[in-house]
């Protein structure tokens, strides 16, 4: 009996040759768009609720949208080393690897740079974006060492994925910022207890004091 072709579907298959630690390490870079998916927008969202993060991560699901329709369009084929990774079944150009970590460290120094974010203070904001940057770069090497793209394909890539970024960056900040407010008030923001912090200098301090102070005031009225 004959049986059709079949395509594997998975987020975590990467390949690289036995015994090379390099291509060991430079298989966990890889992975690192599934980890800032899954792990750092999806905790996001289930604890910190804010706008631009939610933002943040559509316009990536924009940026992933627009390489697949590239993709499809242009239809150039990955190296010749595709046959043994099992990724033929894909077109290369541009890279979505490359486009994804350099439309987040774009988007990502542009908010930093703008003060804007929870996690970090102004001081340490170069120490996080030159982590962030360090990631991309990384991310490219990837996947022309490990043989998934040309360097041609990944450069496309970093490109596309600089330029989407900072333009999203742009109009989320300068177009749809002025609703911000909006959707903190709407049944849908009060609801899931959607929230905007962009306008506070220094998010975790402003939340470490009013966290004290909230503890004080619960002390004082039990006394």
């Amino acid at each position: 009996m004959d049986y059709p072709q079949l395509k594997a579907v998975t987020l975590t298959h990467v390949r690289y040759r036995r015994g090379d630690q390099v291509g060991h390490f430079l298989a966990w870079i890889s992975l690192v768009p599934v980890f800032i998916s899954l792990g750092g927008f999806v905790s996001h969202f289930l604890f910190r609720r804010e706008l631009q993060g939610m933002f943040f991560a559509f316009g990536l699901v924009i940026s992933q949208f627009v390489n697949e329709v590239i993709k499809t369009s242009v239809q150039q084929a990955r190296p010749e080393t595709c046959a043994l990774l099992e990724a033929c079944d894909s077109h290369g150009w541009p890279s979505s690897h490359s486009q994804y970590m350099f439309f987040f460290a774009t988007y990502f120094t542009l908010m930093t740079c703008k003060g804007i974010g929870f996690w970090i203070g102004l001081r340490n904001r170069w120490i996080v974006n030159l982590l962030h940057w360090c990631l991309a770069v990384l991310t490219m090497i990837s996947r022309v060492y490990l043989g998934y793209h040309t360097v041609a394909q990944v450069f496309a890539g970093a490109t596309l994925g600089a330029v989407l970024g900072a333009t999203w960056f742009w109009f989320v900040n300068s177009v749809l910022y002025p609703y911000f407010p909006a959707i903190e008030e709407s049944t849908l923001g009060r609801t899931f207890c959607i929230k905007d912090t962009s306008h506070i200098p220094d998010v975790l301090k402003f939340e470490y004091d009013n966290a004290r102070a909230a503890r004080k005031n619960v002390a004082s009225k039990s006394d």
